[in-house]
């Protein structure tokens, strides 16, 4: 599964590591993403969504109410 936001696609970006002896190795810097439960259009959807757009309200959480 691609690690790529649902709301605004930020993806992992990638670079490089380099050493005090200057060795340079290359790494990648992946989004903090996060499994919610999202009403989107009218429906209730698991999506994958960056901790940027929580933070921001982009999406509107739903919980998981047990019926009683």
């Amino acid at each position: 599964m691609a690690k790529i936001c649902e709301i605004c696609g930020k993806k992992p970006s990638i670079g490089r590591n380099i050493s005090h002896a200057h060795n340079v190795t290359p790494r990648r810097w992946n989004p903090n993403l996060r499994t919610v439960r999202a009403k989107m259009n009218g429906t209730i959807k698991t999506v994958r969504v960056c901790t940027a757009c929580l933070k921001a309200g982009k999406i509107q959480k739903v919980n998981r109410s047990k019926k009683k």
